[in-house]
């Protein structure tokens, strides 16, 4: 007799608690295979692929898309040993017209619209999913295959909604098709009436768009709230002569080979200064009220994407040459912008590199990725007159910022770092004496 295995939302990483549902990967009816993916979540983090460690027949899924889900949620329950499921009872001619024969929906959610209508996929198992199941999680749950018959009324999910919440079924009329109850009568149920106002003279404000505050938008909004609270931060900047470093650049890349870019020799003169400036790269223990300085420089840098300001992690830093650094950060940013990103690339990062000349803007003042202790931010490169050998010229000036946690250091080590950080900018070969 074949048993139902119920997977359920793994754990993704990194404290992450959620995931929202994006697109399902299979369908009830569908045969998977051990490992196979059968659903596309967001985290808060990155877009990533859930495999299934079970083999057979999917018989439910849990969630649709769009709904978040909270980590240990059941995502699909799977027939293991089963090669198909039992034909579901014909649909009425008028709902069946130009719409083929489409997948049976999930009991007690309504029709599934989340996949375009298509005829059911049963194949045969293959020998991954007949041969015997690996020995099972302890966090699995065993469920007996219920005797084919007839559909029940409500779902078993409805039923327990409905019992949760003390909502009385018989009082309920279904939306359904014969009256089914569905989860969206329960939920209606559940919403307090709306109060009927009372008529003004005067017309009502309109309301504005509301966008959600989840996924990526917010993790954010949360990371740079708990910045401002727990972060006394400041922040101090200088213009700095650029040409030099630009015909340093643009003699690199004459003379063939991978293309390097500002941002790796700017990446390259951060691990310098920050060799000699320690306490820059560090994070603050509050338990322990400790400052921690950390051994290894993993550099993050701000990625926009279409999804939003993504902050990917080049790691071991300090080890890396301009070309490998160049090669790191294309490659982050690739998948930054293809939504490929996963939750590693974007977590353990201890100084932060922002390039928000980009945008075009000269300055900015940063908030402190937290737990991050500090981030150097890079205005744009152009042309404007400067002082150079006592003569007035034009010079490729740029605004060099240092936002830090003034736990963490004072202003005169600071100072230190984004002086450095200038002198190499301006005179590319003081880096050459700390190679």
């Amino acid at each position: 007799m074949p048993q139902v295995m119920e997977f359920k939302l793994p754990d993704l990483g990194e404290g992450l608690t959620e995931a929202e549902i994006v697109r399902w990967l299979v369908a009830v009816g569908d045969v998977v295979a051990i490992d196979q993916p059968v659903v596309e979540v967001e985290t808060a983090k990155a877009m990533v692929e859930v495999p299934c460690p079970y083999g057979g027949v999917v018989t439910a899924r849990f969630g649709e898309e769009g709904q978040e889900l909270p980590v240990g949620a059941p995502l699909i329950t799977v027939a293991v040993g089963a090669a198909s499921l039992p034909e579901a009872p014909a649909a009425p001619a008028a709902e069946a017209e130009g719409s083929g024969n489409a997948p049976r929906p999930l009991i007690g959610y309504g029709s599934d619209h989340s996949r375009p209508a298509r005829r059911r996929r049963v194949r045969p198992v293959t020998a991954a999913v007949s041969a015997p199941v690996a020995p099972v999680a302890p966090a699995a749950r065993v469920v007996p295959v219920a005797p084919a018959g007839p559909v029940p009324v409500i779902s078993p999910l409805v039923r327990k909604l409905a019992k949760d919440n003390g909502v009385d079924l018989r009082a309920l009329h279904g939306s359904g098709p014969e009256g089914l109850i569905l989860r969206a009568d329960v939920e209606a149920a559940l919403r307090p009436a709306q109060p009927v106002a009372a008529p003004v003279s005067a017309v009502p404000a309109a309301q504005g768009e509301r966008i959600p505050l989840k996924g990526v938008r917010g993790a954010v909004a949360e990371k740079l709230s708990r910045s401002r609270r727990e972060i006394p931060d400041a922040t101090c900047w200088v213009d700095a002569d650029a040409t030099e470093l630009m015909a340093a650049r643009a003699a690199m890349n004459a003379v063939g080979g991978p293309k390097i870019s500002v941002l790796a020799l700017l990446a390259r003169i951060c691990t310098a200064a920050l060799a000699r400036h320690p306490e820059l790269n560090s994070t603050v223990d509050l338990e322990a009220k400790e400052i921690v300085r950390l051994p290894a420089v993993h550099l993050s840098f701000a990625a926009q994407t279409e999804r939003g300001l993504m902050v990917p992690v080049v790691r071991d830093a300090q080890d890396r040459n301009p070309e490998s650094l160049s090669a790191e950060f294309a490659r982050l940013t690739e998948l930054a912008r293809t939504g490929k990103l996963a939750p590693a690339d974007l977590t353990g990062g201890t100084f932060t590199l922002n390039n928000y000349g980009v945008f075009g803007v000269d300055g900015s003042t940063p908030i402190i990725n937290h737990p991050e202790a500090a981030m150097l931010g890079v205005g744009r490169i152009i042309d404007k007159p400067w002082v150079h050998e006592g003569q007035l010229a034009v010079r490729k000036v740029v605004q060099l910022s240092l936002t830090f946690d003034h736990r963490v250091c004072d202003g005169g080590t600071a100072g230190g770092f984004l002086r450095y950080v200038a002198d190499c900018v301006e005179s590319p070969a003081v880096l050459l004496r700390s190679l």
